[in-house]
C-alpha cells in the first residue's frame, strides 16, 4: 500500500433482503450458454448478470462500435459532416467490398460516398467496405484510423480493448471484453443519441442492392434498438444489444456462443429474464447522508457524505440475499472542506458481487481547526502511517 491509508467505512444498509444480481453461476435457476456475458440496466448501471466479462476475446465485428464512436466524435467536433464524401479506394473495395465475400454495402470502386450513407452501411449492413472508406477518409489510412480508435477507447476508460483495423476482420491485435463493449454501447447512447436511429433502420439499399438490417434481434420485437453481431473462429459468435422496453433499458454483450441460432435464442432468453425478474428500488435519495468521513486538521472531526444523484438499483424480485454497501475514501479528508468535494465512492454489493459504484461528495463545511487540534490529528495520522 502507498504511504496513504485508504479507509473503507462499512455500514448496514438496513439488511435489505434481495436476490443475487450478478454471478458467474446460474442465478435463481437461470443460466446462459455464452462463455462471456455482461448485462446491465443502463439507467442505474446495475449489473444483472456477468461471466468472464473482463476476458479479452477477438473483436470481430464488435469493433464496429468503436468505429462508429470515432466517426460520431469527428462529426461532433466539426471535422466532417454527414454530406462529406469519401472515395472508394481499391484497398477498401478488395478488403471489404464485393470481392471480399464479407459483409459489404457494395460500394462501387472509384465512386464517392457520403458519410451518412457510409454510416448506414456500417450500422445496418455491418459493411466492412464502409468502415474502411470512413477510416481512410477521416485519418488518411485505415491503420491510422485504428490508432485513433484505440486512443479513443483509452479516453473512454476502455483499458483492455485494442483495435488494429476499422472492421474487426481477423487480426491478433483486435481484442475486446464484454464489460468494455457494454461501456462503449452506453457511451454511444448517451453521447450521440441523435445517431442511434441508424441502428433501427430495417433495411438499406446501395448500388441497387437492398439488404435487411443484419441485427437478428430487431425482427423479434422484444425491444431491441441496436447494435451489432460478430463472429470469429477463435471467439465464436458474439453480440452487443441495447433494449428499451417496459421502462427498462438494458445493455447486453455476450461472446463464445456456438452458432447463429444459439446466439438468437440465448439473447432472447436473457433479455426476457432480465425484463421479468428484476425491479427498481431506491436505496438513497439525492442529497441523503450516506456516511461520515473523518476530517484531518478541522474544526469538526467528520463531514457527511452524499451521492450526487438518487441511488437506485435493479434487484431480483425474490430469492433473497443481503445487500451490503461500503463507502471507500482516501483517509483522512483534509480541512478546509467545502460542500461538493468528490472524496470517494459508494460501492453496493450483493453477496460477493459488485452491483454499482457511485461517486460520493461532501455535504458540509469544515474550517481549519486550532493549532492544538491539528497537532493531535497529525499525531493520529503518524500512528496510522506506520501501521
Amino acid at each position: 500500500m502507498h504511504r496513504r491509508l485508504f479507509a473503507a467505512v462499512v455500514f448496514s444498509l438496513f439488511f435489505i433482503s434481495v436476490a443475487h444480481a450478478q454471478s458467474a453461476a446460474p442465478q435463481a435457476g437461470f443460466d446462459v450458454k455464452a462463455k462471456q456475458v455482461y448485462l446491465i440496466e443502463a439507467q442505474t448501471g446495475t449489473v444483472l448478470f456477468a461471466r468472464a466479462e473482463d476476458d479479452a476475446v477477438p473483436a470481430a465485428s464488435l469493433a464496429k462500435l468503436m468505429t462508429m464512436a470515432t466517426v460520431f466524435k469527428a462529426l461532433a467536433e466539426g471535422g466532417i459532416t454527414l454530406e462529406t464524401q469519401y472515395p472508394v479506394t481499391e484497398y477498401a473495395w478488395r478488403t471489404g467490398g464485393a470481392p471480399s465475400r464479407t459483409s459489404t454495402m457494395f460500394a462501387a470502386l472509384k465512386s464517392n460516398v457520403r458519410v451518412e450513407d457510409l454510416i448506414r452501411g456500417v450500422t445496418v449492413q455491418f459493411a466492412n467496405d464502409a468502415c474502411i472508406i470512413l477510416g481512410e477518409g477521416i485519418a488518411g489510412s485505415e491503420s491510422a484510423f485504428a490508432e485513433r480508435m484505440t486512443k479513443e477507447a483509452r479516453a473512454l476508460g476502455l483499458v483492455k480493448s485494442n483495435f488494429a483495423n476499422s472492421t474487426g476482420l481477423p487480426n491478433p491485435e483486435n481484442r475486446v471484453t464484454m464489460r468494455e463493449m457494454v461501456l462503449l454501447a452506453r457511451h454511444l447512447q448517451t453521447a450521440y443519441p441523435q445517431h442511434m436511429r441508424y441502428y433501427l433502420e430495417p433495411e438499406f439499399e446501395w448500388n441497387k442492392i437492398k439488404q435487411r438490417n443484419r441485427n437478428p434481434l430487431l425482427a423479434l420485437n422484444i425491444g431491441v434498438t441496436g447494435f451489432v453481431t460478430g463472429f470469429s473462429e477463435e471467439g465464436g459468435y458474439s453480440i452487443v444489444a441495447a433494449v428499451n422496453r417496459d421502462g427498462k433499458h438494458l445493455l447486453l454483450a455476450m461472446g463464445g456462443l456456438e452458432n447463429e441460432k444459439t446466439r438468437i435464442e440465448e439473447s432472447r432468453r436473457i433479455i426476457e429474464w432480465a425484463l421479468s425478474s428484476f425491479e427498481r428500488r431506491t436505496l438513497f435519495k439525492e442529497g441523503e447522508a450516506i456516511a461520515d468521513a473523518s476530517v484531518y486538521g478541522g474544526d469538526a472531526s467528520t463531514v457527511p457524505l452524499v451521492a450526487g444523484e438518487q441511488v437506485d438499483v435493479f434487484l431480483p424480485k425474490d430469492n433473497s440475499q443481503r445487500l451490503i454497501a461500503r463507502v471507500v475514501y482516501s483517509w483522512p479528508v483534509r480541512a478546509p472542506v467545502t460542500p461538493g468535494q468528490a472524496v470517494g465512492t459508494l460501492k453496493i454489493w450483493n453477496d460477493k458481487q459488485l452491483l454499482r459504484e457511485v461517486p460520493v461528495k461532501t455535504a458540509g463545511t469544515v474550517g481549519e481547526g486550532t493549532l492544538r487540534a491539528r497537532a493531535l490529528d497529525a499525531l493520529i495520522e503518524l500512528f496510522f502511517f506506520w501501521i
